[in-house]
């Protein structure tokens, strides 16, 4: 049985069902809530070259990670599931398969995906690229 679950978190319905699945079917493993803040989001207008912007919006979207993980916790709690959490910077997909290998991550549980419309065409499935890159397990909810 798994030890170590790691969960990528964003505010999506899918990362909330992979979230209640890995509380269901891994409830005595540690679970891991990763969630990874994606620079390129922050777009690339001229506000996002000022220091000031860039900087209240990086702390925004640290302050929306932690408010998940509060949210996850509340419900973790009153079952007894251990929940650790850790917040990075980067592009998603490369950053879920690097915190898994260097953390001593024995599955991943994740949504299918936490963007829609046009933007998944464009920038690709951050979960199908998991899935292939991924050196342990990974289980997709939907």
């Amino acid at each position: 049985m798994a030890k170590r679950v790691l969960i990528p978190m964003d505010s999506s319905d899918q990362a909330w069902e992979a979230c209640e699945f890995a509380m269901d079917e891994f409830g005595d493993a540690e679970l891991v809530l990763l969630h990874v803040i994606d620079p390129a989001e922050a777009g690339y207008s001229a506000q996002a070259s000022i220091p000031s912007f860039s900087e209240e919006w990086f702390e925004q979207a640290k302050s929306r990670a932690e408010s998940l993980f509060e949210n996850v916790r509340e419900e973790a709690t009153p079952r007894g599931v251990t929940v650790e959490s850790e917040v990075v910077v980067g592009r998603p997909a490369r950053e879920i398969v690097d915190y898994a290998d260097e953390n001593d991550i024995d599955h991943v549980v994740m949504g299918s995906h936490g963007r829609s419309g046009v933007s998944r065409i464009v920038l690709g499935s951050v979960a199908e690229n998991v899935v292939r890159k991924s050196s342990v397990p990974v289980t997709v909810a939907r």
